[in-house]
């Protein structure tokens, strides 16, 4: 991989380098005490998908995505028991580590009106993060369960997901970080416990960082994987339904659909919107259908078409003149 980190790089350098990583460790349930060993090593002992931890550090580290080759040898498992662990820490640790420190820091005397309200808006952002992640876990996470034993939840699809994640979601929980911290910068009360107070401050910040990174390696490789998994997952259930006699060589009624769109000229993203699926998916049809016919060009899959009586000339003229 073309990127900051190798796997032949010593773990203990990478955590020098930049120590934000120690979180990542955590969050693959790899622990301190290592030595001098590789990544490589270190992953392996750990039991740990080596190409999955090192695309994640340098996501985190530098803000480094994956190559469109490279999102097809991460481990789907490995990234969801990242972030299942990520969601603990957040949840059970870093949430109430903060309000524990806020309460100490502010003077909460019944007279003072102030340091209840922000405790309050402390609470609400609170069971905002907490609502979003718990959707994550009981749905999300669920149906990429079922993905990685081999069966999909034909009610749902990970862009339904997408849609409502967006819509919950992660703009509003921004927002109200954002709040919180004005708030506490200017409005909150005099106290005896500055440090106290400016920790707590600092620990916000860092979390909104580390809740920001979270959320983007959400969107931008979680899901990609997933959807790349799904994909999978659909062309197996096809093959599976599919006769011993007709699966090698003729085509499944999705495979044809997305052949007729490849002869009439369409884009992979103008089929896959015509057929409400995702790039991966057709994309990976697309191989599968090469691989059926033994023909790879798009010449020779209007020939193939039109001779099986998939399409008719007068229907892909405009393609072929």
């Amino acid at each position: 991989m073309g990127h900051k980190y190798r796997g032949n790089d010593s773990m203990s350098a990478l955590i020098s380098d930049d120590y934000q990583l120690l979180q990542v460790l955590s969050r693959f349930d790899i622990p301190l005490g290592f030595g001098d060993k590789s990544v490589s090593e270190v992953c392996e002992h750990c039991g740990v998908d080596t190409d999955t931890f090192l695309v994640v550090c340098n996501f985190v580290s530098s803000g480094t995505k994956p190559t469109f080759d490279e999102y097809g040898s991460l481990s789907v498992g490995a990234l969801l028991n990242y972030l299942r662990n990520s969601h603990s820490y957040f949840l059970d640790f870093m949430l109430p580590h903060i309000r524990q420190r806020l309460v100490s820091a502010i003077d909460m005397r019944s007279s003072n009106e102030v340091a209840f309200l922000i405790m309050k808006f402390f609470d609400d952002y609170t069971q905002e993060v907490t609502k979003h992640m718990e959707f994550e876990e009981s749905d999300v996470f669920k149906y990429v369960d079922g993905l990685l034993e081999g069966h999909r939840d034909p009610e749902h699809s990970l862009q339904e997901f997408e849609t409502q994640m967006e819509i919950q979601s992660h703009k509003n929980i921004d927002s109200k970080m954002s709040d919180l911290k004005n708030i506490l910068v200017r409005y909150v009360p005099p106290t005896n416990h500055t440090y106290l107070l400016n920790h707590a401050l600092m620990d916000l910040f860092a979390l909104e960082q580390d809740l920001s990174t979270h959320t983007q390696l959400e969107d931008s490789i979680f899901c990609s994987a997933v959807s790349l998994l799904e994909s999978q997952v659909d062309v197996d259930d096809e093959e599976k339904n599919e006769t011993p006699e007709n699966s090698k060589e003729q085509l499944s009624e999705r495979e044809k659909d997305i052949l007729i769109g490849v002869v009439k000229g369409l884009t992979n993203k103008e089929i896959a919107n015509s057929l409400c699926l995702s790039i991966h998916t057709v994309l990976t049809h697309r191989r599968n259908i090469a691989k059926k016919l033994e023909i790879h060009s798009p010449a020779g899959l209007v020939i193939y078409a039109i001779v099986n009586n998939i399409v008719k000339v007068e229907d892909i003229k405009d393609a072929i003149e």
